[in-house]
């Protein structure tokens, strides 16, 4: 399979974009931002790199793109079942589970959130602790709490109790 990578500025810093021809494959947040010329990207590509910024500005509320995520099948269920998230909420590791019908598999759902590789898109950094904590986010807290924030999701929060 050719892949295509390119990089993206964001308010939460770089990202790397890696697609097939046909799919989203990864998102990553790296160190710095590759710029590929847009015209040798797939139109798939183009399509990411544009919705992302639509995201980043305030205008995107739901992204439409093909995705592969790679993963098992237990790990696309999770993820599929965090697709479902509205944009602007929240949701804890074990409400996913008990939506997935097994209340007792938080720590797998837990896992395999942290295992997807397609964050933002797939809304990975919609799920929070029981108790209302950030937790977990591979791009980081600080970018997670950006995100919530963005969507308007941190007001139904009980996070922040500092001084």
């Amino acid at each position: 399979m050719n892949t295509f990578t390119s990089g993206l500025s964001t308010a939460v810093g770089p990202l790397s974009i890696t697609s097939s021809s046909t799919h989203i494959v990864e998102i990553s947040f790296s160190e710095r931002s590759n710029v590929s010329p847009s015209c040798s990207l797939p139109p798939v590509h183009r399509h990411c790199i544009n919705q992302l910024q639509q995201y980043f500005s305030g205008t995107l509320k739901a992204f439409d793109l093909a995705l592969k995520p790679t993963g098992t099948d237990f790990q696309k269920k999770v993820w599929k079942a965090l697709m479902d998230i509205p944009h602007g909420t929240t949701i804890s590791y074990q409400q996913l589970a008990d939506s997935l019908g097994d209340p007792k598999a938080i720590r797998a759902v837990a896992s395999a959130n942290g295992k997807n590789k397609i964050p933002i898109i797939i809304p990975c950094h919609r799920v929070i602790g029981s108790d209302g904590s950030l937790v977990g986010f591979a791009g980081g807290l600080k970018n997670k709490e950006w995100l919530l924030r963005h969507e308007g999701a941190l007001s139904q929060l009980a996070l922040f109790n500092s001084p």
